[in-house]
């Protein structure tokens, strides 16, 4: 968002104090922020007695830039953490999820108690099958109770678990299980999207063709259909789990034992597998989770809307909350399996209270109407958060007035896969908060903007987001690459942490993040951001999507792309295309600048999105710049993209 733009904004739009009823009941003061910054490492500390250590750690942070240890020569066990000591205190009866199917009316309700009792006969099944501590496991599961459970089953053993996303291809998954060498995989006969069943093992049988240390799959049946079946290889969970001891007695790892592997996907080169250690990232994601969604655990009903394949769903739907003892809904559907008011319905059904969720799937949602949100009882909410990428304003109001009915604090928070859990936040209670700001780092974390030079900006200015001090849930690095690690994230800003995002701090010093530095451009020597070019074009009446790239111009050095979904109840008479795009142009220019006018844009009623909601923005630039597509495996439809490149030839140039 351009300088302009946010002036232009602001001047709009109030910051939002927060409420005085809330505040006086929200978990953390004001004073966090100054008992942080005095001594970090000490508040570090202070945080990880939210955890049951059996041995309690004496050291904190051992920093040899850029390799980390926290609590290093404590012990834990991170499943023992999440479930067993709740049961142990009397809340065994308490409710830990209430998964919801795809199809309406199919539900399961699951204690903590029942939780352990899974758990339990699950780490009993996966030694049998010879997981021992520090193996890898690979998961490839759907939106099912028993994913959750081999979560914490692997990590109860002191096994490594890697969640691969059960929309992957059987070559993403491939490559993903012979980079950490699992051994053993867990999957489930298929999944259901809208009612309709899609085969999972088929992926996994494919995968294995060139996988050979695979010793053992785990299959849970899920929808009942045929599937291949390899003689002594293949389990079926009802048949080896099912028969297994409800009771299982853990045992205690050091504090950087590695819990998860998680693979990211890079823009050209192979997916990297990025891991998290035990004592560190519950602490933080713990900690996060308590304070910026300000959760009472008798009370709150959490609802974090992600699918456990992305770190989101490790931090917010498995970890932090089951530490925290929370409730939760685990939803297994898309947000219109039986109706664009489905999401309602279930907010409704079981009281939630905090939800958590994409800027995507937020402005779907916006598209779908506001009539949907409003025909149902939200009254439940008092907390909304956002997660995955910045949102646009226009977004942010939406969701606070038709989803939190102009009374819920929302919390738009930045963080990544290599962070672990939430850096940049504001605090509900606390902090005021402005629409599409992530407004300041979280207590305990130090954030910057920089120059190129690596200078710190003063306010008004942008640049580049860094982290300037080690926090406990940082990645200990890519698996089997420490070299990768050193060169991608800790090379372009020699002491530390280059996230890889532009951000810029306003007038009053807060903090708005501007995507990624690869989608800045630079137009006749301006630089603007995709984000900013994108912010421009939702804002305006008719535009319910828009994702924005550069591509190469002989006059410009760049030039801007825009690719542009109209709103569903858009009237017709205004989709004129020509009279549209011009009057789309206009409106950049005028919000921004006229330098800042895109030089095509390009109606289209769907962009390429990943499965989990993302926008591919890298697909867009091979189309925009007449490059053969890379990777399509990830996208929800991979056609959406070839028809974008079709259209290509309707855009409007200057």
């Amino acid at each position: 968002m351009t300088e302009a733009r946010l002036e232009a904004w602001l001047a709009e739009t109030r910051s939002f104090a927060p409420s005085s009823e809330f505040t006086a009941q929200a978990n953390v003061g004001p004073e966090i922020y100054a008992e942080a910054d005095a001594d970090p490492v000490t508040y570090w500390r202070r945080q990880a007695d939210r955890l049951t250590w059996t041995k309690e750690p004496t050291v904190t942070l051992e920093w040899d830039l850029p390799f980390a240890t926290w609590f290093s020569d404590g012990e834990l066990n991170a499943s023992y953490n999440c479930v067993d000591r709740h049961v142990e205190a009397g809340r065994g009866d308490k409710v830990a999820y209430h998964w919801v199917a795809d199809a309406e009316g199919e539900t399961r309700t699951i204690t903590y108690a029942d939780l352990q009792k899974m758990v339990a006969q699950a780490a009993h099944a996966l030694t049998e099958l010879g997981v021992k501590a520090g193996d890898r496991v690979a998961i490839y599961m759907p939106m099912i109770p028993e994913a959750v459970v081999t979560m914490l089953a692997c990590a109860r053993l002191g096994a490594a678990h890697s969640v691969v996303f059960a929309g992957f291809s059987a070559e993403a998954l491939s490559s993903r299980i012979l980079d950490s060498d699992c051994q053993v995989v867990v999957t489930a006969d298929g999944a259901f999207r809208r009612g309709a069943a899609s085969p999972l093992k088929p992926a996994v049988d494919d995968a294995l063709k060139s996988c050979p240390n695979v010793r053992a799959v785990l299959v849970v049946r899920r929808t009942g259909g045929d599937v291949d079946w390899v003689e002594g290889r293949d389990h079926w969970w009802h048949e080896l789990v099912e028969r297994q001891s409800t009771t299982h007695e853990c045992q205690s790892f050091p504090a950087e034992q590695t819990l998860l592997i998680m693979y990211t996907s890079g823009t050209t080169a192979k997916p990297k597998g990025i891991y998290h250690t035990t004592g560190g990232y519950l602490t933080q994601c713990a900690t996060t989770h308590w304070q910026i969604f300000d959760v009472k655990p008798d009370t709150d009903v959490c609802w974090t809307a992600a699918d456990i394949g992305w770190i989101t769903g490790h931090s917010y739907i498995v970890y932090g909350p089951l530490v925290n003892g929370v409730t939760q809904v685990l939803y297994e559907g898309l947000p219109d399996s039986g109706g664009r008011d489905r999401w309602w319905k279930i907010i409704e059904q079981f009281k939630v209270s905090i939800l958590y969720t994409a800027p995507t799937t937020i402005r779907t949602l916006m598209k779908w109407g506001h009539e949907h949100p409003e025909g149902h009882d939200l009254s439940s909410l008092r907390l909304l958060g956002t997660v995955g990428e910045p949102i646009n304003p226009e977004a942010w109001m939406w969701y606070r007035e038709h989803v939190g009915g102009n009374r819920c604090p929302i919390v738009d928070t930045w963080w990544q896969t290599e962070t672990g859990a939430i850096l940049a936040s504001p605090l509900p209670g606390i902090t005021a908060t402005k629409p599409g700001a992530a407004m300041h780092a979280i207590p305990g974390v130090s954030i910057d903007v920089v120059d190129n030079e690596g200078h710190a900006v003063g306010n008004g200015e942008g640049g580049y987001l860094v982290v300037t001090q080690p926090w406990p849930s940082m990645t200990r690095g890519i698996y089997g690459d420490p070299e990768r690690f050193k060169d991608v994230y800790w090379k372009r800003f020699p002491g530390v942490y280059f996230a890889g995002d532009g951000a810029k701090k306003d007038d009053d010093g807060d903090l708005w993040l501007l995507g990624r530095v690869d989608d800045v451009m630079n137009i006749s020597g301006h630089r603007l951001s995709t984000t900013e070019v994108e912010h421009a074009l939702v804002g305006y009446p008719l535009v319910a999507e828009a994702a924005v790239v550069g591509a190469s111009d002989a006059t410009t050095g760049q030039a801007i792309v825009a690719f542009v979904t109209l709103k569903l109840s858009a009237d017709e008479a205004q989709r004129d295309q020509a009279g549209v795009i011009s009057d789309l142009r206009d409106h950049v220019a005028k919000v921004i600048s006229p330098i800042a006018k895109p030089r095509q844009i390009i109606l289209t009623p769907e962009l390429p999105k990943t499965r989990s909601g993302k926008i591919m923005r890298r697909l867009l630039r091979d189309v925009a710049e007449n490059r053969p597509l890379g990777d399509v495996t990830t996208l929800t439809d991979p056609s959406v993209v070839n028809s974008i490149a079709d259209l290509m030839s309707q855009g409007v140039e200057e």
